[in-house]
């Protein structure tokens, strides 16, 4: 059985040049997705990613069990916040994110619904919180025309390569903003040191003309 592997069937969105921004066109894409809001490293962030990850195994085996087996890709995040610049003061409190993982396109709204109940009763049997388990949805993302660059090193050390995106690159390109910020993580923070994380750091554009 072949296994389907996005990092090798979609390698641009899963890599980059270090410190160099490139243009590329990001097509449609399913998720597996869960909101939230505050401190990355809280109660919250870690609660949503244990719905999130047993949902997105019980998709791959199901699609297993139909002869399309899938690697489950890196966790991807988006970041928001209604003031933009609490991401350069620290102030993580303020940070809204939703955390998603990338599925089949074969994969619809009624292979999730299943594979929730399945995650739901399994863990109802372990007496384990499923209380974020109703909080997942599944959706389809466009982003299209992106700038994009690899970041190695540890997480806080983005924002300036944010703000020079911001102020500077695209500006100089005619581009605005026309999505939320992305990441996508290559690394493992729990097995990796923090100086040889590796990140995508993706921004959704399109033209101020």
């Amino acid at each position: 059985m072949t296994k389907l592997d996005f990092k090798k069937t979609d390698k641009p969105l899963y890599s980059g040049k270090v410190d160099q921004w490139v243009r590329l066109s990001v097509p449609e894409i399913s998720f597996v997705a869960i909101e939230g809001a505050g401190d990355p490293n809280g109660p919250g962030y870690a609660a949503a990613l244990a719905a999130l990850y047993p949902t997105a195994y019980g998709l791959k085996f199901m699609a297993k069990a139909q002869g399309a087996d899938f690697v489950v890709p890196p966790l991807e995040a988006l970041w928001w916040a209604e003031d933009p610049t609490v991401f350069v003061s620290g102030a993580r409190e303020d940070w809204r994110w939703q955390v998603q993982l990338r599925v089949p396109d074969t994969i619809d709204e009624s292979d999730f619904q299943q594979a929730c109940e399945t995650v739901r009763a399994r863990l109802t049997k372990k007496e384990a919180d499923t209380s974020r388990l109703s909080d997942l949805f599944f959706h389809t993302v466009t982003e299209g025309d992106s700038l994009q660059t690899l970041h190695v090193g540890p997480y806080t050390d983005e924002a300036e390569k944010l703000a020079d995106l911001h102020q500077r690159i695209m500006p100089d390109l005619g581009l605005t903003f026309n999505g939320l910020h992305h990441e996508i993580y290559l690394s493992d923070p729990r097995r990796t040191a923090p100086e040889k994380l590796r990140t995508i750091l993706r921004q959704p554009v399109k033209s101020t003309g």
